[in-house]
């Protein structure tokens, strides 16, 4: 049987501070990217023309091409079989961006787990009886309720409207 691999992509940069890149997975996660850790483990050092990426300034320059993160302000060229040789982005693969960075502790996420332990106990429900009636485990209503994971859409709906009897309302805003 084949086996689905899932390569991680970057979907979005959401912001660049403080020699750290906070951007938007494909699976959902924003994470944030510390590139001291990124570089040092990679091998930078003060003789790499990547070296200038420890500067905060020369880093605001990412942009993103091919699902992560590129750096056109790196010299680095390829050499082609003509013997030429051809300027290239400097790029790190999203899955050591991956491996290297910390989920973001979101505001709504950390809400939304608040939010949910509240009404379960308003109800008079443990947690195991949550899991049950929603058609999940303990272990994840835990996780949920202390913002150690992300929640998807069907699995709140029926935490919410099945597990806890209550109606589920999204908005943007």
């Amino acid at each position: 049987m084949r086996k689905t691999i899932k390569i991680p992509r970057i979907l979005k940069i959401n912001w660049v501070e403080n020699h750290s890149v906070n951007v938007t997975f494909n699976n959902g996660e924003s994470r944030i990217i510390d590139f001291y850790k990124v570089l040092k483990s990679i091998g930078v050092n003060e003789k790499s023309t990547a070296n200038i990426l420890n500067d905060d300034n020369e880093l605001k320059k990412v942009t993103l091409r091919n699902n992560t993160l590129s750096f056109d302000n790196v010299e680095q060229f390829i050499t082609l079989r003509n013997g030429q040789k051809e300027k290239v982005p400097f790029e790190i693969g999203a899955d050591i961006l991956l491996k290297h960075s910390h989920p973001e502790k979101s505001e709504f996420i950390m809400q939304l787990g608040k939010m949910i332990r509240e009404a379960r106990i308003s109800a008079g429900l443990s947690q195991q009886d949550l899991a049950i009636m929603s058609g999940t485990s303990r272990t994840y209503i835990s996780r949920i309720e202390n913002d150690k994971s992300d929640v998807e859409l069907g699995t709140l709906k029926k935490i919410i409207e099945v597990g806890l009897g209550k109606e589920l309302e999204v908005r943007i805003k």
